[in-house]
């Protein structure tokens, strides 16, 4: 009975990981593709595959309706805006995280609950009015600008994130390296960082793929040149022509940070914040 049980929950599990994994393995087929197979019909399973597709990519090949070098200065600028809010966002955020967890002071969940209300709002209800903003302070079309913009995005995450963390760790850790007389900052670098950093780096990782898959805010207040690989895969979609192939070429290299980045979160999220630190 429970052998059956079991497998029956196995073979659920497997085939609701193929659906959800079915785009992704969809996009590397079809990254492999010649432009005959990806529009033939029925869709192919078994085709002859080919690096056409990535040879036009990397510049090797001609084919593209954009050059090498402008789809990895997409690329590039996707790097510069996801890393960049990250870092501001961990500056920002760790210390209100913190205050969050600890300290105690009036209207401290109504300021909780704002900062998560960001995330409430859908971004194309205040993109109009960021665009005429970012107009006159000559913010569009800058990373200054794109990466202020981001916060919106990384900020509360790191913020609730940061504070369920910080909550995790015992209050007796940090009395007693008070007691043994650490300062209030060293006790928070030394001892509650240090218990804490799995989990931050998680959060990183999350919300550098969040900025990452951004698109709207990339969309509207970018130009050509600041604005991320997932406005930049737009361009393999002509007024003639759609390249298929190549902009699943473009999107299996574009995705892939997030692959890695979401393999790291494996890694840190089953460690223990405390492990080892009570007795």
């Amino acid at each position: 009975m429970r052998r059956g049980y079991l497998l029956t929950t196995y073979i659920l599990m497997a085939l609701l990981a193929v659906f959800l994994l079915s785009p992704l393995i969809w996009i590397f087929l079809m990254s492999f593709k010649t432009p005959a197979d990806v529009i033939a019909a029925p869709p192919k399973l078994f085709f002859k595959p080919t690096l056409d597709n990535y040879l036009a990519l990397f510049g090797v090949a001609r084919g593209g309706l954009i050059t090498s070098e402008a789809f990895f200065s997409y690329f590039k600028n996707s790097l510069i805006l996801s890393v960049g809010s990250v870092l501001i966002s961990l500056v920002l955020g760790m210390p209100a995280a913190y205050a969050l967890a600890r300290l105690r002071f009036a209207a401290k969940e109504s300021l909780a609950f704002t900062y998560l209300s960001f995330r409430f709002v859908p971004e194309v209800t205040i993109i109009l009015p960021l665009y005429v903003i970012y107009q006159r302070l000559r913010l569009y079309n800058t990373f200054t600008g794109l990466i202020l913009v981001y916060q919106l995005i990384s900020l509360p995450l790191m913020i609730w994130m940061m504070r369920s963390y910080f909550e995790e760790i015992p209050l007796a850790i940090e009395q007693a390296a008070r007691t043994d007389g650490y300062s209030w900052g060293g006790a928070f670098f030394r001892l509650i960082l240090p218990l804490a950093a799995p989990g931050i780096a998680a959060t990183l990782i999350l919300a550098f793929i969040f900025c990452w898959n951004n698109f709207v805010f990339g969309l509207m207040l970018g130009g050509t040149s600041t604005q991320p690989v997932t406005v930049g895969l737009l361009s393999f979609m002509g007024t003639n022509e759609v390249q298929w192939g190549l902009m699943a070429a473009a999107t299996v290299i574009a995705i892939t940070p997030e692959i890695l980045m979401a393999l790291a979160v494996q890694r840190y999220m089953i460690r223990g914040l405390t492990f080892g630190a009570v007795k």
